[in-house]
């Protein structure tokens, strides 16, 4: 019998959420122009596992849903400024 896990698909669907925003916010900090939804989503993912570890190196720990997209945030930013480095035209 197939079970759906409903609180397991919210989470699922709000780090969705939470990443699509963080990319967006980050790409727009960084003018980082025309990425499109994909990109900032995959951008939102990678830098909010970037941002929580960096923040937790350095002792930094930021509650609730703002604290969630403003890790995201500076860590899809820390990835596109470490991106750029390699990538100047």
């Amino acid at each position: 019998m197939l079970t759906i896990n409903i609180k397991g698909t919210a989470i699922m669907i709000w780090t969705i959420i939470i990443g699509i925003v963080a990319g967006f916010i980050a790409s727009r900090l960084f003018k980082h122009e025309g990425s499109g939804c994909v990109i900032d989503l995959l951008l939102g993912l990678v830098g909010g596992w970037l941002g929580g570890n960096v923040l937790g190196w350095l002792g930094i720990s930021w509650g609730g849903t703002l604290g969630q997209i403003g890790t995201a945030v500076v860590g899809a930013v820390l990835l596109l400024w470490i991106v750029s480095l390699f990538t100047k035209k």
